[in-house]
Formats: structure tokens, sequence, C-alpha cells
């Protein structure tokens, strides 16, 4: 703006503010989200018990954690009290929870460490927690999961992780060679109806958008990278 292309400087900030108003306020994080959490629908409980419940790390915030020596649940804490109510209603499934540390720097707090004392409290008995402690992401989610329980042939295994991020779950763990059965939590919209529904919070627009965007941005990553079998994975494909 201080030099001879002041003129382009403006049209340039217009342009981002306009940009970034349709991205606060418009339908467009709902647009982005909604085939994300709409792919798998919602587990039937109907075809019987599971021998085991997966549930995938992303709630914790293990800086927060460290320095206050306690565990701080940042988002998503569906992925918390969905297991602790599978835990009741079916005492003979195993309970695994996988999750290391996403930081680019190593440090030793990890998330599984944290999310045992949460389950614990939520009714779930420590002997019957199976704590994957090292994986960075949810392609090493799936292998070392796989390593941990080495799942049988016929048994039937839950996922439980965000809506949003049950797509790209349900392709790595396939491409793993690990058969389990979509469990979606943590919904970010109501569905079908608020599809073109506008907000007055820009925050909320903003963040639906962030949300899904960096979600698509990791399908299309991991499958240039082979890690899953499709784009955008489904019920029933590979």
């Amino acid at each position: 703006m201080a030099t001879r292309f002041a003129a382009v400087g403006r049209k340039l900030a217009v342009t981002t503010l306009v940009l970034l108003a349709l991205v606060a306020f418009s339908p467009i994080g709902n647009l982005l989200l909604y085939p994300l959490e709409s792919r798998f629908p919602a587990w039937d409980p109907s075809r019987g018990a599971p021998d085991g419940i997966i549930v995938l790390g992303g709630s914790i915030d293990t800086d927060l954690s460290a320095a206050h020596r306690t565990p701080v649940v940042a988002h998503a804490a569906d992925r918390m009290l969905a297991p602790a109510d599978l835990a009741r209603r079916y005492p003979n499934a195993r309970i695994v929870f996988t999750g290391g540390s996403a930081n680019l720097v190593a440090t030793e707090a990890r998330e599984a460490d944290y999310t045992a004392p949460i389950l614990e409290s939520l009714g779930i008995p420590k002997e019957r927690l199976i704590l994957e402690r090292e994986s960075r992401n949810t392609w090493e989610n799936a292998i070392f999961t796989k390593q941990l329980v080495t799942p049988k042939l016929g048994e039937r295994w839950l996922l439980v992780t965000s809506a949003f991020h049950m797509p790209r779950a349900m392709g790595i763990f396939r491409k793993a060679g690990f058969d389990v059965e979509a469990y979606p939590v943590d919904w970010r919209m109501g569905g079908r109806d608020g599809l073109f529904a506008f907000t007055r919070n820009g925050a909320d627009g903003l963040g639906k958008t962030d949300v899904a965007v960096r979600e698509w941005i990791g399908l299309l990553a991991y499958r240039i990278m082979g890690r899953t079998g499709e784009l955008l994975p489904g019920p029933g494909k590979d």
C-alpha cells in the first residue's frame, strides 16, 4: 500500500475482505462439510455387539495438558463420551484409544496418557483400556492399532471419530487391512436442512470452512500417497 502499486494493493485488500465475509457468513462451510459428514450413516446396533471399539485421538491438547498437568479437552469431546457409553452397552468389548503426539517437535506428552484418566472417570475400568501412544497421524493410528490388537477374522471393530474425519479414517484403516465399522460422532452441522443456511456468527462460518478445507486437503494428500483407495471413501467401498 505504501508503494507505487497502492492501487493494486487497495483492490487486493477489498477482494480479501469480500472473500473473508463470504466464507464467514455464507453457507460455504456447510457445503464443504456436508459431503464429509453425511458419507457414513449412524452405526446400526441391530447387527449385534462389537468385539472391540477403537477411539481416534484428536480431542486432547497435549501441550496445554502438560503445562497444567491435567487433561485439557480442546475440541471433539464426543470422542471421549461415545466410548464410555459404548463400554457400558457392550461390557465384553475391548476399548482401544490410539493417539500419541502430532507435534512436529517431539515431546514426552502423549494424548493417550491424558485420555486414560478421562475414560476411567467416565466409568471404563483401567483393565479394559488398551492404549496406543506412539502414533502421530491417522495412518499410524491404523497401523499401530492393528499391530497392537491383532484382529481375528470375523471380529467386529467399531471406529469412533468425528463425522467429518470418518471418510479419510475408514479409507486408511481399509488400506491398512483392518476391517472396521464406522461410528461417527462430533457432527458440526445438523444435516441437509441447514445446507444453505447463512449465519450471523462469522467465527462459526470460518471455523466450519477451516475444518472442511483441512479435511479435503488431507483426503487429497492421502489419496496421492496411496494411503486410501479412493478420494472420498464411503460405505462398502475400498
